[in-house]
């Protein structure tokens, strides 16, 4: 019987010799022009030869990108009919006609649908029942807001939230057409669907209504889009009133309202501080009053419920401790440092847990909490008492609160699943602490989760430290041997890539792939310390956990370099980047998508989007030592004449994110300085932004598109 070894080797021998055939009538790949630009600083000369891409005005800059349009376009071509299979399978997998759990709020209950067909969901209520105000999916539905209609007249739809008035007659939601973050503020008569634009808006970011329903504050974005500006506008007026402007560069606005409805609540944030003010909703023109003076490394957040608040902040630790406080009549600051020292804590600082967020309810208060790279809920009596923990049997999974509505519930909400259990709405009974499955997200096509496996595996990085890796294969795929491999990261921002569930992802486990997800520090996966021990001058850890990971897999047998294909977008895109740079002879193939590789160009350019207030995640380069760490990791910076990888790389036109050209002048640079033969595609989205093409079905195109380049490079693709 041959070994692996061998039949791996046949296995190659034979979609090296397809793709080759395949490839034969693809013509050959564009070669962007050389126009030298300077853009050295500190004595460090650099000479940027694909500056001229940024220009996608001009009439040379976009023949350039329909040519790589085009490129991309004639090397799936050969591939079209394994791409469309892929499409129609991840489209069977899904429940045309599908309903959300709806909830109450008020006397209705919301809820929203999509049907046979539809790209996008419809948003409707219906009036509840009786002196119980129970739910009758019988009743009459009051449609809100048909995002399929808006559609008709948009080739890009993107909902940035919505809002009932306190009377429950107005709605305010917020779209974006292009992609680029530029949401126009709608106010909605539900009753009659009369929508008009509050004309002064080009750019609501986020909205709240005030409590007598004709008072609607909003944020709004400069150019660099910095949400910077708070503004209140009074229905029936055409003058709106500047409320509150943030000066310093590094803070962004957030803008919400606590659940029981009473009070307004305005954050200000920077990658490493964070401060609130808050407003009775009652009284629309008062002072907004400070929680606590801001200082530079305090973070906290604020929940107020009724004439309290509870209160996480980091002043005993970066893993935030949850105080309970009252809210105190009079002016200026609600609080300083001595009144915390006095404040009644319900959960301490600990190092190895984080108190992720948290909810209140008129007789409980839920925390989120991660612990050991998992989340868990722990639940508060406000009247006293011990504190229950819900308990989720899975070991790798992601739970989180999601969407409660309503102050006086006996119930709150999350969301829950896995890389083997799809999406789950549950609900846990405050005072008992019971589960209730309220609905599993359908899987069309008789999905099994028994026929898939999943583990986590603990890895040594360079420096020692401990990183977990979760994966997911199909049983009985799974060989004595290496197999094609998925390793995705994104480690940034201290966001947390949770394991969960996708059945897009079915099409590659069924044909025999494991996916692993490394879960490196510069993320949230072990709390903050984690995230912090991965930014700034440490930011090189992100990316050596990740060849760390690599590596582990090679090594336990998983996979091998033949085998293993990485994949991450936008900061993850600048991940996958610096990994290739580091080992090139790792990996197969790279998936990068809307990557951020151009890093130090960027972050000179203070006029881009997020620049400035990102010198606290990347550094600033202005200064020579912080200018030093991106040089030293920066994708683009950093190519080689060395044999690469295959390469995808996936952007979008309207991006306002990570702009085109980071892509553009990142492949042209990488075709110019490989040695090596395989294919370098540059596959761009002439339609969308940051986030890809808006539509359900439109989105599940993209993706059946980088499974194909993937399954081609494993030797897959039927």
């Amino acid at each position: 019987m041959p070994s692996w070894r061998a039949l791996a080797h046949t296995a190659l021998l034979a979609a090296s010799l397809a793709s080759a055939a395949a490839q034969a009538d693809t013509p050959a790949a564009p070669v962007a022009a050389k126009k030298p630009k300077d853009v050295s600083v500190h004595g460090d000369r650099r000479i940027d030869d694909y500056f001229w891409l940024r220009d996608k005005d001009h009439a040379e800059v976009q023949a350039h990108l329909k040519a790589e349009a085009a490129y991309a376009d004639a090397w799936f071509k050969p591939h079209a009919a394994a791409e469309a299979k892929l499409f129609e399978e991840m489209k069977g997998r899904v429940q045309q006609r599908d309903q959300a759990v709806p909830q109450r709020q008020g006397a209705w209950w919301y809820g929203s649908r999509i049907d046979v067909g539809q790209q996008y969901p419809v948003f409707f209520r219906r009036a509840a029942q009786g002196p119980d105000r129970l739910d009758d999916p019988e009743a009459p539905e009051q449609v809100m807001l048909d995002l399929n209609e808006l559609a008709k007249t948009r080739k890009f739809v993107n909902l940035n939230g919505m809002s009932v008035s306190p009377d429950d007659k107005l709605l305010a939601y917020g779209v974006d057409a292009t992609g680029a973050r530029d949401f126009e503020l709608h106010v909605r008569d539900i009753a009659s669907g009369e929508d008009r634009v509050i004309a002064t808006t080009p750019h609501a970011d986020m909205f709240v209504w005030a409590a007598d329903g004709k008072t609607l504050f909003y944020v709004r974005h400069n150019e660099a889009r910095r949400s910077h500006q708070l503004w209140r506008h009074q229905l029936g007026s055409d003058k709106d009133q500047l409320v509150h402007e943030e000066p310093d560069e590094l803070f962004n606005l957030m803008l919400s309202k606590s659940l029981d409805g009473r009070t307004l609540m305005l954050g200000t944030r920077s990658k490493d501080t964070m401060d609130w003010r808050v407003l009775p909703a009652n009284r629309p023109e008062a002072q907004w009053r400070e929680v606590l003076p801001r200082k530079v490394g305090q973070e906290y957040a604020v929940t107020p419920f009724g004439n309290e608040l509870l209160l996480r902040v980091n002043d005993r630790g970066v893993n935030f401790r949850l105080l309970r406080l009252p809210l105190k009549p009079g002016k200026g600051a609600l609080y300083a440092t001595k009144d915390l020292a006095r404040a009644r804590e319900l959960i301490a600082h600990r190092s190895d847990a984080m108190v992720e967020q948290v909810a209140a309810f008129k007789t409980h208060a839920v925390a989120q909490i991660r612990e050991g790279g998992s989340v868990k809920l722990r639940i508060f009596p406000l009247a006293g008492g011990a504190s229950r923990e819900v308990a989720f049997q899975e070991l790798a999974y992601n739970a989180v609160l999601a969407g409660q509505r309503e102050f006086d519930a006996p119930r709150v909400r999350f969301a829950y699943n896995s890389l083997t259990t799809p999406a789950s709405t549950y609900e846990a009974d405050l005072a008992t602490g019971k589960l209730e499955l309220l609905k599993v997200a359908p899987v069309q096509g008789g999905y099994d989760a028994s026929l898939y496996a999943s583990e986590r595996l603990w890895v040594k990085a360079a420096d020692g430290t401990q990183v977990p890796v979760s994966l997911v294969w199909r049983k009985d795929k799974r060989k004595n041997g290496p197999q094609p491999l998925l390793l995705y990261g994104y480690g940034s921002y201290g966001h947390p890539s949770d394991p969960r569930f996708a059945s897009p992802r079915l099409s590659l486990l069924d044909r025999g792939a494991i996916y692993a997800i490394a879960h490196i520090r510069g993320g949230g996966d072990l709390g903050r310390q984690w995230y912090l021990d991965g930014k700034l001058g440490k930011k090189v850890n992100t990316f050596t956990d990740f060849v760390a990971c690599a590596e582990a897999l090679v090594a336990k047998g998983y996979t091998q370099p033949s085998q293993l294909i990485i994949h991450g977008g936008s900061a993850g895109g600048l991940l996958v980047g610096a990994a290739t740079n580091l080992r090139p002879d790792l990996y197969k193939a790279v998936v990068a998508q809307v990557p951020f590789v151009d890093v130090i160009n960027t972050m000179l350019d203070a006029t881009l989007p997020l620049t400035t207030e990102e010198y606290i995640e990347w550094g600033n380069p202005n200064k020579a030592a912080e200018y030093a760490w991106m040089r030293a990791y920066s994708p683009y910076d950093n190519l080689k004449p060395v044999v690469y990888p295959a390469v995808l790389a996936k952007t979008a036109i309207n991006d306002s994110q990570v702009p085109y050209w980071e892509a553009a002048k990142y492949v042209a640079k990488l075709r110019e300085l490989n040695l090596g033969k395989a294919p370098v595609l540059f596959d761009i989205n002439m339609t969308a932004g940051h986030g890809g093409a808006s539509g359900r079905f439109d989105a599940l195109r993209e993706t059946a598109r980088t499974y194909a380049f993937m399954l081609q490079q494993w030797g897959l693709l039927e």
